[in-house]
């Protein structure tokens, strides 16, 4: 999806959609470089838009790992379709990541290893981050983590409310700059 296509959707839907440009390559591995992929079994991805941070997993997961990608946006989401529609490990779903339980319960899913999120808690409605964050904790494994970035550190200190430890490193070569945040319960 070239850059244009990704303003039109940000201008339609500025508080899902939540940047005006994709992610950058460095930004997208940044995101990636704590997962282990050799011990992986269910990844799960919020947000993944036009599919930037999905393909760095795809190029390092087992073919064995299950991949989750949980997309708001329609027109993403029928990109993210028939781009990943050849892999039975990969499942692509058109809703909310505030209903992240309900799919993994259809899918007989216990516990997540990773999830990877795009979601702008900065433009979210609060309660709706609140269900997201409360749910993200309650389905990572133990030692599970929640890799989100940010454009601004104005809910670091609410992200922080769900999990004991973030820890935080900023990427400049990304339109905007952001910050990375991994989250755990130790």
């Amino acid at each position: 999806m070239n850059i244009i296509k990704f303003l039109v959707e940000y201008v339609r839907s500025p508080r899902t959609v939540g940047a005006v440009a994709p992610s950058s390559k460095k930004l997208a591995k940044k995101m990636i470089q704590d997962i282990d992929f050799i011990n992986a079994k269910c990844i799960v991805e919020y947000g993944p838009g036009t599919g930037v941070f999905t393909d760095k997993l795809i190029e390092r997961k087992n073919k064995d790992t299950l991949l989750i990608l949980l997309e708001y946006n329609k027109d993403f989401c029928k990109k993210l379709k028939e781009r990943y529609n050849e892999d039975d490990n990969i499942i692509v779903i058109n809703d909310s990541a505030e209903l992240v339980d309900m799919y993994l319960k259809k899918y007989n899913i216990q516990n997540v290893d990773y999830i990877v999120s795009g979601l702008p808690f900065a433009s979210l409605p609060k309660d709706m981050s609140r269900k997201i964050l409360r749910k993200t904790r309650s389905i990572l494994k133990k030692d599970g983590l929640f890799i989100t970035f940010q454009y601004t550190l104005l809910k670091k200190d609410f992200i922080a409310g769900y999990f004991k430890k973030i820890d935080l490193e900023r990427v400049l070569f990304n339109v905007p700059p952001a910050y990375v945040l991994k989250c755990k319960n130790p």
